[in-house]
């Protein structure tokens, strides 16, 4: 493949990624979306938050790129870990769910725009990574951010299925088979886990 092929790869990929982790917020409020779901406080919109700070940090900083938007109140920025470390994991109340989407959505931008005027072997510096390996390129952020989205959009399908049981891939397309009594598979799943020793 050539380059330039790569790169449309890498933005297929990614965006893809971007969407999965979108959807999972549709339809819900504000309350729904901010509620912590986990005994480590994951919830919905705080994952987004964490996804953009992310994304900025990666395709920004690291090579020499400012965000455009530095008073927006979704970013967090560096000093703010030093007394909170979930700072990007905490939406403010002020914030709307509305606009850190469209933030968000500005963000998916601004990685692209690095994929596109970027070659994917330009170098790059990663200054919260161990110093022997702080360096990086371009290529290897983007499958990086790319493992990270997915790893998140998997979070967010479960939170999403135990909010009301919406689940699958897409929107359009599941990827769940038709017509199955899921509550007589859950209790066949459950009746083999508790042949085993708790």
């Amino acid at each position: 493949m050539t380059e330039g092929q790569d790169v449309a790869v890498l933005r297929h990929y990614l965006t893809g990624a971007r969407e999965a982790l979108l959807w999972k917020l549709d339809g819900l409020g504000e309350r729904a979306l901010r509620l912590p779901r986990t005994p480590t406080g994951t919830s919905l919109l705080g994952t987004i938050l964490h996804c953009a700070n992310v994304e900025i940090g990666y395709f920004g900083p690291t090579f020499g790129r400012a965000w455009p938007e530095p008073d927006h109140p979704a970013l967090i920025p560096e000093d703010a870990y030093d007394a909170d470390p979930q700072a990007d994991w905490t939406v403010p109340a002020d914030l709307p769910a509305a606009e850190l989407i469209a933030f968000y959505g500005r963000v998916g931008a601004f990685a692209d725009t690095a994929l596109v005027e970027l070659p994917l072997d330009a170098p790059g510096r990663v200054s919260w990574w161990p110093e022997d390996r702080a360096a990086t390129t371009l290529q290897e952020i983007a499958v990086h951010v790319l493992c990270d989205l997915q790893r998140h959009a998997g979070q967010l399908d479960i939170l999403r299925e135990q909010v009301d049981g919406a689940a699958g891939l897409r929107p359009a397309m599941s990827n769940l088979p038709d017509d199955v009594d899921w509550p007589a598979y859950v209790d066949r799943l459950t009746g083999i886990a508790e042949r085993f020793p708790a």
